[in-house]
This record gives structure tokens, C-alpha cells and sequence, in this order.
């Protein structure tokens, strides 16, 4: 399959999808004829989650890894349980799936999977539709911003979904307007990307990621409560600081003002992976060097390209037989 680039996937043009598979309704079918009816419930109301699941090619082997498979089903199956979406699969079940679809799509390089469990039921009433189906799909894809050093961003006017009413910590995919609605206007004012308040003022996320300060040396995230996800690159970079830089981490609520004061502030997220914010509203962050950010940045590509060969069980997932180092690929499905 050709590689999707960035600028292709953010692009408002159609992308073209004559080569590779997808599942849906039970099976492998050709992209090209993986269609829902107009219809369906999913696509009159966004009655749906999803998961964004990475796949990192290691630099020397050529194995491809897709990075906390099992985690990424499990977040899935809780986003199912808020919108009462009921699949006939286990995460097993659902790992194999989506290795086997890298596999018949020939994909040895970066890739992207997008599984969506949706409400699948014809009808144009509000009420939760009762049959469920899921669709996952899977592409070569390049890093996002793999030439940039850092992201110029604003503070939304577009404030954060409350749990209460479309909560965060469940990828759903109506919730999503709102991230559109907030990189619209960041991208029509000349920034990246944004970042959201809470209703009561504090830092939430970014559009589609965490985020992360650091103030007086120490590194601070918005709590799981500030209507955030509870993202698994979060879990992944608090890991790293912790278990191997020895830096430790502090989830609390964080006030717009300290976007302002500083020293780093980085992103993280699947898609997004790891990167530096450079300026917030125009203020250039910090003395506008992230050392610290560069080093995790390493880190953190050291672990999911297999490189590192010291890893959680279960972390990587490895997709083709007969690759590379044993050592390196014994991460069997398991826990965290």
C-alpha cells in the first residue's frame, strides 16, 4: 500500500483507497468497497468510538511493531460500555484481527490503525440503535510532524467537553466536533494547533492530545478529572520520566497563566506522538530550547521502534514472523 503523508490526511481532499483491506461486518473487504449506508445510526449521530493504534517499522529488522494493541482494545471496549455499543469480540480476538489486517495489507513500514465500534441500526431516531458492528481499518502513515521541531499554538475560545455532558475519557466520535471546531479556528488564526480550557478555566488538552508542563523542573499534567482522555502515550511518557529519566510526574490542575510561564511544554498522543509547543498566544515557551522534551522525544521512539529492548510485557506487539532479535521481540500479548 503507498504511504499516506500528513498533509494528505489533514488535506479536505478525498483520499484515494483502491489498494489494502478493512474489516467490517465480520470480514475482510477491499477498501474500496468499505461502505456503511447513509443511514446508520453512527453516521446520523456519531454514535461511535474509536481507537488511533500505532505501528513503528524497527529501523534494522523490518519488523513492524504495533505499539500497546492490547491497551488501545481495552480503552475501546470501556468507550463501548458508555455508549452501550456491545461487540461479539474479546480484545484477543481484536488483536489478532488487526494483526492479520497489517499483515494481508503487506504494510513493513510506519502504519496507522483505526478500529471504530459503531452503532450500526438504520433508523433516524435518537435512541440508541441495538445492533453494533465494528470496522478497523489499517495504512502506511508518516509521523505528523516528522520536520518539525516545535508547534505554535493558542489557547481555544472553544472550551472542553464536560464529562457530564460528552464525557472525554470515552473516544467518541461525535465528541470530536469540538477538537474540530478548535483546530479550525487555530489553523484560520495562524497557529497549529490549540489547546483547551475546562468550563472553570483550567487546562484540559490539546485538539487530539495531552499535554504536558514544565515549571521550576518539574513536570505537570491536568488531572484525569480536567476532562481529558486518559490517553495511553500519556501513560507511556509518564512511564518513561519516572521509570527512566527519574523525573517525576504531577497531575493537578493547571491555570492558563502557566502556559505563559513555562520552561517546556509538550504534546503527546498516537497520532501526535511526542512534540515540543514553541510558542502559547504569541509567547515564545521558556528560553525556546526543550531539552528535556528532545531527550523523551528519543526515548520514546527507542521504545516503540524496538529499539530499546527493555519494555513493559505486552507493549509491543509484533506483526511479522521471523524478524530481527528475539530479545528485542519478547513482548507477547499480556498485561501492562
Amino acid at each position: 500500500m503507498r504511504k499516506w503523508t500528513f498533509q494528505e490526511v489533514a488535506a479536505p481532499e478525498t483520499l484515494a483507497v483502491e489498494e489494502g483491506h478493512a474489516f467490517l461486518r465480520g470480514r475482510q473487504v477491499p477498501l474500496r468497497d468499505a461502505h456503511v449506508n447513509v443511514m446508520t445510526h453512527a453516521f446520523l449521530f456519531g454514535t461511535a468510538v474509536y481507537e488511533g493504534i500505532r505501528g513503528y517499522a524497527h529501523p534494522d529488522t523490518g519488523q513492524v511493531y504495533l505499539f500497546r494493541l492490547q491497551d488501545h482494545f481495552r480503552r475501546l471496549l470501556e468507550s463501548c460500555g458508555v455508549l452501550r455499543i456491545s461487540l461479539p469480540y474479546s480484545v484477543e480476538d481484536m488483536c489478532r484481527l488487526t494483526t492479520e489486517l497489517v499483515q494481508v495489507n503487506g504494510i513493513r513500514e510506519d502504519c496507522y490503525v483505526r478500529p471504530i465500534a459503531y452503532k450500526a441500526g438504520l433508523q433516524f431516531g435518537l435512541r440508541l440503535a441495538d445492533r453494533d458492528d465494528l470496522a478497523i481499518v489499517a495504512v502506511p502513515l508518516e509521523r505528523f510532524h516528522r520536520d518539525r521541531t516545535s508547534l505554535s499554538v493558542c489557547v481555544s475560545s472553544w472550551r472542553r467537553v464536560r464529562d457530564n455532558a460528552i464525557p472525554a475519557r470515552a473516544k467518541i466520535n461525535g465528541a470530536y466536533v469540538n477538537s474540530a471546531l478548535a483546530m479550525t479556528e487555530a489553523l484560520e488564526r495562524g497557529f497549529d494547533d490549540a489547546i483547551f480550557l475546562t468550563e472553570d478555566g483550567y487546562v484540559s488538552e490539546g485538539t487530539g492530545m495531552n499535554v504536558f508542563i514544565v515549571r521550576g523542573g518539574r513536570v505537570c499534567t491536568p488531572s484525569v478529572t480536567d476532562d481529558i482522555l486518559e490517553g495511553i502515550t500519556r501513560d507511556t511518557v509518564i512511564h518513561l520520566l519516572e521509570r527512566h529519566m527519574g523525573i517525576k510526574v504531577e497531575a493537578r490542575r493547571i491555570n492558563r497563566t502557566e502556559l505563559y510561564t513555562a520552561e517546556e511544554i509538550f504534546f503527546c498522543g498516537t497520532g501526535m506522538e511526542v512534540v515540543s509547543v514553541g510558542q502559547v498566544d504569541g509567547r515564545t515557551v521558556g528560553r525556546g530550547q526543550s531539552p528535556l522534551v528532545d531527550a523523551l522525544r528519543r526515548r520514546y521512539f527507542e521504545l516503540v521502534r524496538g529499539v530499546a529492548e527493555e519494555c513493559p510485557a505486552g507493549w509491543r506487539t509484533p506483526v511479522h514472523g521471523g524478524f530481527g532479535n528475539p530479545a528485542v521481540q519478547c513482548d507477547p500479548p499480556g498485561g501492562t
